[in-house]
């Protein structure tokens, strides 16, 4: 496939590092999360206004990418198709996220043009049952962790289990923060392939 005329330097920059990837090269997915990870880190937590999930969903907006790399088209910039890819991952992640609290819009002793009492209920309080799924669902997910390499399930168990911060998984494990963040990426991506392939339900 040729390179678009239309882009630009940085553009054929980055489809000529697509190719080395698609090719294998470990260094040439490096190489393009580093040009693109702190840019797309602050838009994010933008989108968010939360410092977790804007690093969670640049890991996740990397991996779909690089995921479906094979399937990326020089008819735009690699940093238009991640970045779109980013922006609708982020777009459903807050949707679901909403999903979570319970708002209540009832009008008390009056009709729907009276008074109203408008609350919204976060559901972060579980009940006894709601508790006892949660703890099962954990337990699930700690079984499908078990079945990683031993260098993921480490990686996924101190950043979801301890929930350390990348600089602090970078300091435990004595690697640059690029590394562990790109193997995290990697790591869920193989958590997601087991989860996706197993008969329990998660």
């Amino acid at each position: 496939m040729e390179v678009d005329i239309h882009l630009t330097d940085k553009g054929k920059r980055d489809y000529a590092l697509v190719q080395k990837a698609i090719d294998g090269s470990q260094m040439a997915y490096a190489d393009l999360m580093n040009n693109y990870r702190d840019s797309l880190y602050f838009m994010l937590l933008k989108m968010t206004n939360n410092v977790t999930d804007a690093e969670d969903m640049t890991i996740e907006a990397f991996g779909k990418a690089f995921k479906s790399i094979h399937l990326y088209s020089p008819k735009y910039a690699f940093s238009t198709w991640l970045f779109r890819i980013a922006t609708n991952n982020t777009i459903d992640f807050i949707r679901k996220k909403k999903q979570g609290i319970i708002s209540i819009d009832k009008s008390i002793g009056g009709d729907e043009s009276g008074p109203s009492l408008s609350q919204n209920i976060d559901s972060g309080t579980l009940d006894p049952e709601e508790t006892f799924i949660r703890e099962q669902k954990i337990e699930l997910m700690r079984q499908v962790v078990d079945r990683l390499k031993p260098h993921y399930k480490h990686l996924i168990e101190l950043r979801y289990f301890k929930e350390l911060s990348y600089e602090e998984i970078a300091d435990e494990m004595k690697l640059p923060l690029g590394t562990v963040k790109a193997q995290l990426f990697r790591a869920r991506e193989f958590l997601y392939n087991i989860m996706k392939n197993s008969k329990q339900n998660l």
